[in-house]
């Protein structure tokens, strides 16, 4: 496991943030997993806030084993953070649980502690992934959006596929969120995508990006799935601060939390953005205003 630190030039508002890309291999159980990525968080002090990938301690594309693995929000991995954040006064964004609801039905839920072992933020995938996987039929998608204050401003998570819809990310932005966490389980064969993406996303809206993806592989024969890595801190410029590479490591990155003012006004599109209602009421008939 390699540790990498990569630091910004601004010495105003530093936050260290740390992002923990882990493999699940099938062989290691998820209480083996929860174990090992403790003890790993605990060799990092000073951080303000972990990012863990999306599914890492019931693994990704263990489909069959959803429902066994499921837990709720004071299961084994929740507490696994809420003890390492109480005990090195850090945020820990969990990436993501399978989560049993209430009602029995499962959900894909994001999970963000503060730094007194709170849970702060939860957040479940609102755009289940169908496409060669079967996420879509076992998960229920989300309906609600949040933003909360962390580390690095205001906060918002999404998960993995919710890159694709940009929609989503106007929406967080126009709630206010300076930060967007996006624990993944992204596959190598669209590594491209996650990164053209990740920086799509940072420069639209202006915010810090957060990604923190799986590696390793998981499954075994033809149906073996190489994840992607290439975990990533983005800047609100769409600068890419610094980057994993493909195996387990833990990158800690020095930020400056007034980034996101700073390139707002420097460049204001937030400011001249209209609102969601206001691009869908334009009008689709091209010569309407020039006969008005």
């Amino acid at each position: 496991m390699n540790a990498t630190t990569a630091q910004t030039e601004s010495p105003s508002a530093i936050r260290r943030i740390a992002l923990v890309q882990v493999a699940s291999p099938d062989a290691e159980s998820p209480a083996e997993r929860i174990e090992r990525v403790e003890q790993l968080l605990r060799q990092h002090e000073g951080v303000d806030l972990f990012v863990l990938p999306e599914l890492w301690s019931a693994g990704y594309f263990a489909f069959d084993r959803y429902d066994e693995r499921a837990e709720t929000l004071d299961g084994p991995t929740v507490e696994m953070g809420r003890r390492v954040a109480r005990d090195l006064g850090a945020a820990v964004h969990l990436g993501s649980i399978v989560e049993r609801g209430a009602d029995g039905a499962l959900h894909n839920t994001a999970v963000l502690i503060d730094a007194r072992g709170r849970i702060a933020q939860t957040y479940r995938k609102i755009h289940v992934f169908g496409y060669q996987s079967l996420e879509s039929q076992l998960l229920r998608p989300g309906g609600s959006l949040s933003v909360v204050p962390g580390p690095l401003g205001e906060t918002a998570s999404t998960t993995c596929y919710d890159l694709r819809f940009p929609g989503l990310w106007q929406e967080l932005s126009a709630r206010g969120a300076e930060t967007v966490v996006v624990p993944a389980a992204w596959p190598a064969a669209r590594r491209e995508h996650w990164r053209l993406l990740t920086q799509a996303r940072a420069v639209e809206h202006q915010v810090w990006v957060l990604a923190c993806n799986a590696c390793g592989t998981q499954g075994e024969g033809a149906g073996a799935v190489a994840l992607g890595g290439f975990s990533r801190v983005v800047d609100p410029s769409g600068r890419v601060v610094a980057e994993c590479g493909d195996g387990e490591e833990v990158l800690v990155v020095e930020v400056d939390a007034s980034r996101v003012a700073e390139v707002r006004a420097e460049f204001p599109v937030i400011a001249d953005r209209l609102s969601g209602e206001a691009y869908t009421a334009l009008s689709a008939d091209p010569g309407a205003e020039a006969r008005g």
